[in-house]
């Protein structure tokens, strides 16, 4: 049977510090929380990457502080999915070769720049993937990624870019799952051995979200769920942490219990990962997940 992990989308999320629900007293510094963390889950998905670039040292420092056996995924910096991005938060020779203020958001187009973007991202996570403790590098394209041919062509150069690095595609238009064109976009990634992620978010009345589907498309299932906040999901203006405010059911958890068993006969490992972040809902939610699939 294949491996389960169950964990959060950061370990280090402001409001699940700020709550004082996980971390016991005296656990302060981002060391003693990463070792808390791994004691008591199996998988991380490191959010900070998709702000800025991951640090070969940094890489090396997590590898350091969790047990052997415990696995790092990674969302994609926002260059490598078509996401603006702060000035700032770009290498120093590439912000040289702009003219615009450092706290301006930019999005970066030119394809030289792109692609060093990604030989950059690709050598700050090599500690973890010689350390054996790498999962994949979680790609979340943004809303107005729609499926069509160019960008069936981006998510294929992104595959290409990545080079041995294991990768997991996430949609959030949800043209990519509508009726029976699920099938053509789910057979692309098979055929680029791209990872699907299967993903559970609030349904609202636009395009910005996709069904829930569960589904395998590599030897790795990746399940991701953010929250069914219909109400702030799509708000203009509300803080980010309120679109993930959300605690499933017990009767929620279950199925999706029942979707991750019914999945792990088909691949060597299944991630499920919570990104419904406001307090300690999300590491409540995992370890109910946890306690269901044992």
């Amino acid at each position: 049977m294949s491996n389960i992990y169950v964990g959060t989308c950061s370990w280090a999320d402001k409001s699940l510090v700020n709550s004082g629900e996980f971390y016991p007293s005296g656990i302060s510094s981002p060391e003693q929380r990463l070792r808390y963390y791994a004691s008591v889950f199996s998988s991380v998905e490191v959010d900070s990457s998709f702000y800025a670039l991951p640090s070969a040292r940094n890489s090396k420092l997590w590898t350091e502080r969790t047990p052997n056996e415990f696995i790092f995924n990674l969302k994609a910096f926002g260059v490598m999915t078509g996401h603006s991005v702060k000035l700032q938060s770009l290498p120093e020779d590439i912000i040289k070769k702009t003219d615009r203020d450092r706290d301006e958001r930019i999005f970066i187009n030119d394809s030289g720049a792109v692609r060093e973007i990604f030989r950059r991202f690709v050598e700050g996570i090599l500690p973890l993937a010689d350390a054996n403790k790498l999962g994949l590098v979680v790609f979340q394209y943004p809303p107005w990624f729609e499926k069509n041919i160019r960008n069936f062509d981006k998510i294929a150069e992104m595959k290409e870019l990545m080079g041995d690095i294991g990768c997991a595609v996430e949609f959030r238009n949800k043209s990519w799952l509508e009726n029976d064109g699920a099938n053509e976009t789910l057979n692309f990634l098979r055929e680029h051995n791209i990872t699907y992620v299967v993903s559970d978010a609030p349904q609202v009345n636009s395009n910005k979200t996709v069904r829930y589907l569960a589904d395998v498309t590599s030897d790795t299932a990746y399940f991701r769920f953010h929250g069914r906040n219909t109400e702030n999901w799509d708000k203009k203006g509300v803080d980010v942490s309120l679109r993930y405010d959300y605690e499933y059911s017990k009767s929620e958890l279950e199925i999706f219990a029942r979707d991750i068993k019914l999945v792990r006969g088909k691949v060597k490992r299944v991630f499920a990962m919570f990104n419904n972040h406001r307090g300690s809902q999300a590491v409540r939610n995992a370890r109910e997940l946890m306690n269901l699939l044992e």
